[in-house]
């Protein structure tokens, strides 16, 4: 089956960019390469492979063109068409534990057959039966509606400090409301979440100039600041010098 007949698409309601995945994207890669990182490992796509990015989860990819061309299919899965899918199709889920957010799913050609149709109103619906005729127990994953549950605060954030996401939103991620999230903060780290996050996101970055040998231009992104001038500016308050010195 030649993918290059395939177009990019998208497919469901538009979702912010944020690092922070508010509905499950699934993502079938046409050309090009995507490299993906949850906090805790890394993820790689080439060409013909397709993932679901599990929901309520931190997340970034990035993507490489190859002879100057990157082409996917984003179709998203959010929460009203899948409850709307499971009363139609009368689909029962079980509760599932993971900690997989780039989902492993078997290949099939009937994806790729699927999307060398003509897309109409449909083809979601299409999509979801094939991806859960031939990926037993994915239903458990997408019908799963809950809340986050409450989980162990110390480990999650040691994991997921380099996302650049707000405090409420690592508090919703933990099973917290935000005075809990901040109270139970105080307990572990014994400091505040926004100068926690801070030197934790500063210390990492030392030691990515430092030991790695990376520029502070690629750094700043990766650790979880938006602006190199303010990393540049907290950088030097911490350590007494800015990280353009301390790679020379």
């Amino acid at each position: 089956m030649k993918i290059d007949q395939i177009k990019s698409c998208y497919i469901g309601p538009h979702i912010s960019p944020e690092a922070f995945i508010s509905e499950h994207i699934f993502i079938y890669l046409l050309k090009g390469k995507m490299q993906g990182f949850d906090g805790h490992k890394s993820y790689s796509l080439v060409p013909g492979q397709y993932t679901i990015v599990r929901k309520n989860n931190l997340a970034r990819y990035n993507k490489q063109k190859e002879d100057n061309v990157f082409e996917k299919v984003v179709v998203i899965f959010d929460e009203a068409f899948l409850k709307m899918y499971q009363q139609k199709h009368g689909v029962a889920s079980q509760s599932y534990v993971s900690n997989d957010v780039f989902l492993h799913l078997h290949k099939t050609d009937l994806v790729p057959q699927l999307f060398l149709q003509q897309e109409d109103d449909s083809t979601r619906e299409k999509l979801l039966n094939i991806l859960l005729q031939t990926n037993p127990g994915l239903e458990n994953i997408l019908f799963d509606f809950g809340m986050p549950a409450k989980i162990d605060l110390e480990s999650y954030m040691n994991r997921n400090f380099r996302f650049n996401v707000a405090i409420q939103r690592f508090a919703y991620l933990t099973g917290r409301s935000l005075t809990a999230f901040k109270q139970d903060f105080k307990k572990v780290f014994n400091d505040t979440p926004g100068k926690w996050l801070i030197q934790k996101r500063l210390k990492e970055a030392y030691f990515l100039i430092d030991k790695e040998g990376q520029r502070p231009s690629d750094v700043y992104i990766e650790v979880g600041f938006e602006d190199l001038s303010h990393f540049s500016y907290a950088f030097k308050k911490l350590f007494g010098f800015s990280p353009t010195q301390l790679r020379k």
